[in-house]
């Protein structure tokens, strides 16, 4: 399905004369604003920074040359001798201990509780000028299986409700050193913005939010950007950011740490292609890969998806005093141009439909 940036779709996807939209995000219950005619020129957006190649003037810490100077490795993956994934304690953890979350209140403002849980890094390759989009299919494969054990080593630590996997590149998006890394957090509670989700889940009447939407997207046909066997990949209707990836498994299910091997495979291999698509129409951009997952108790309905996030624009003064993004490429165009780019990066593509993971 064509479109060009002079359209935005209506609620049933048909084309309509560009506009300023208020756009509803119903994971997060939040108004984001589609504003096309503020900017369409990439010059306007902040250029990337270059990520650091050691860290505090030592060698990089991931490298396999540093193993010795590194902590002992949690869990160590490879077939031949040679580590291809491991899984590290982070030296400066946000979560550490196993503390009880006890709340106290200090003062009628002051609460507090401690910081408990669990904080590991997730080394994507031995190599380090890869990205998770270059990773060959059995590197992202065990990147995906080593995710999907350590959600399962953290769900059985008592005191921990969630964990958070996420994966940024360059350092706009948080990462402070290039190679190839992310990042697990368990943690002793449930964060907002997976509690908004839930309340989006209980709020749709439809059955689940996310199943509704990637059937829409596939029906109206105007975001897509690939369809796999495993997954479906798609620019929101309600993106707050440029080029804003959502790729939603298609078994349904809460939690990423009880997919099958099948799936969870399939579901990295349609993030790496987006990334590449990403990379290829925009750049070398920073970006954050966002994993969202029931927490481990949870019984609500739930679909566990991974987002995808740019780092094309800075958050001023509007966003972070209302909490209403401004998003200045419509995601029919954004789509479009990733479903345009991943023809030239993955040749078998038609643009949409692919063949099984």
């Amino acid at each position: 399905m064509k479109t060009d940036d002079n359209v935005l779709s209506t609620p049933e996807g048909g084309p309509r004369p560009r506009v300023n939209q208020l756009r509803l995000d119903p994971l997060s219950g939040r108004w984001v604003t589609v504003a096309t005619d503020r900017a369409q020129r990439q010059s306007l957006f902040v250029p990337r920074q270059l990520t650091l190649d050691s860290l505090e003037g030592i060698p990089c810490p991931f490298c396999p040359e540093m193993e010795a100077f590194a902590p002992p490795a949690l869990e160590v993956y490879g077939t031949s001798g040679d580590w291809l994934i491991r899984v590290l304690p982070n030296r400066y953890p946000a979560f550490d201990g196993d503390r009880p979350f006890v709340v106290e209140n200090r003062g009628p403002v002051f609460t507090e509780a401690p910081a408990s849980g669990i904080h590991e890094v997730l080394v994507l390759s031995p190599e380090h000028d890869k990205t998770m989009a270059s990773l060959g299919d059995e590197q992202m494969s065990l990147v995906m299986l080593a995710i999907r054990d350590r959600v399962r080593e953290h769900q059985g630590t008592p005191g921990l409700r969630y964990s958070q996997v996420i994966i940024n590149h360059g350092r706009q998006a948080g990462a402070s050193v290039a190679h190839p890394h992310g990042q697990l957090l368990g943690i002793p509670f449930v964060p907002r913005e997976l509690a908004e989700e839930q309340a989006g889940f209980d709020r749709f009447a439809g059955g689940c939010l996310v199943c509704a939407a990637a059937a829409s997207e596939e029906r109206v046909d105007y975001r897509l950007i690939e369809t796999t066997d495993h997954a479906v990949t798609f620019c929101p209707y309600w993106s707050g950011t440029p080029y804003e990836v959502l790729v939603v498994p298609r078994d349904h299910g809460a939690h990423l740490h009880r997919a099958s091997t099948e799936s969870i495979v399939g579901v990295g291999r349609a993030v790496r292609s987006a990334l590449r698509a990403i990379s290829e129409s925009l750049g070398d951009v920073a970006y954050n890969v966002v994993f969202h997952s029931a927490p481990y108790r949870a019984t609500g309905v739930y679909h566990w998806h991974v987002h995808i996030l740019p780092c094309l624009t800075t958050r001023a003064g509007f966003e972070l005093g209302t909490g209403v993004m401004i998003n200045v490429v419509g995601p029919e165009k954004a789509a479009e141009d990733l479903r345009a780019a991943l023809r030239r990066v993955e040749p078998g593509a038609d643009g949409i439909v692919t063949a099984a993971s």
